[in-house]
């Protein structure tokens, strides 16, 4: 499907998290900002267009790749492996963790629109999709994943701007298994030590602890802002060593 899409001149030198686009759905021109997802969700399609055809984004594909390589040079059979997808979103990792053979795949998110899209958009590519806030996790939803043994977790374009904050990514991590593998992106200026999200400091003291082993990594194009400018993430594969 597409779209008429402009970008107001409030971009220029906007943060990540607070650009915005015009679009004209129906006949009606309404301006979204990037990170309302809920909004895009609703209207079929537009994620995909405004993302991955115009702005051309890449990380579901770059995370999931890594992750590949690295299951196969381990000779891991992804159909064997439980796999946790943090911030699912509409299902396009879900998509590509299913191209990839992976046979049990659960996704989490906190908006409730992301699980209706990808019941819309992408019907059957979840085992299970969880609705829940993991900062505070209601018997039910912990109850719900903690049904899984989870060999694998992803998180991809979703770490830093407080649509997941540190303490519900340390939460799906514990859901990880002993040896089970976590592949995820995060914009390269969070892994700074100056970064104040608290990120760079979790991962950080991850990897010190040796809690994580890091076996890739890689710098890639997240995608392009709404001014055109590439915008740069880290991808990185890694197995949890101990709880």
């Amino acid at each position: 499907m597409s779209f008429q899409i402009s970008f107001p001149q409030m971009n220029a030198g906007a943060d990540q998290d607070a650009e915005q686009c015009e679009v004209v759905v129906d006949g009606d021109r309404r301006r979204i900002r990037f990170h309302d997802y809920d909004e895009i969700y609703r209207i079929p399609g537009l994620y995909e267009h405004l993302f991955y055809e115009v702005l051309d984004c890449r990380s579901p594909d770059v995370v999931c790749s890594l992750l590949d390589e690295q299951l196969k040079a381990g000779d891991h059979d992804p159909a064997a492996l439980e796999v946790l997808d943090l911030g699912a979103g509409n299902g396009m990792v879900g998509e590509a963790l299913a191209r990839m053979g992976c046979g049990t795949i659960v996704g989490v998110d906190i908006v409730p629109e992301a699980a209706e899209a990808t019941a819309r958009d992408r019907p059957g590519t979840y085992t299970e999709y969880v609705i829940g806030d993991l900062t505070d996790p209601s018997e039910e939803v912990a109850e719900a994943l903690g049904a899984y043994r989870f060999g694998v977790m992803t998180t991809v374009a979703a770490l830093g701007f407080g649509d997941i904050p540190p303490e519900a990514f340390r939460y799906a991590f514990d859901l990880l298994v002993p040896d089970g593998w976590l592949a995820f992106c995060i914009k390269e200026d969070f892994l700074a030590d100056e970064e104040p999200t608290g990120f760079s400091k979790l991962i950080r003291d991850l990897i010190d602890d040796g809690t994580l082993d890091v076996f890739a990594e890689r710098r890639y194009r997240h995608r392009l802002s709404a001014q055109g400018e590439p915008l740069h993430y880290v991808a990185m594969v890694g197995r949890k060593t101990r709880p």
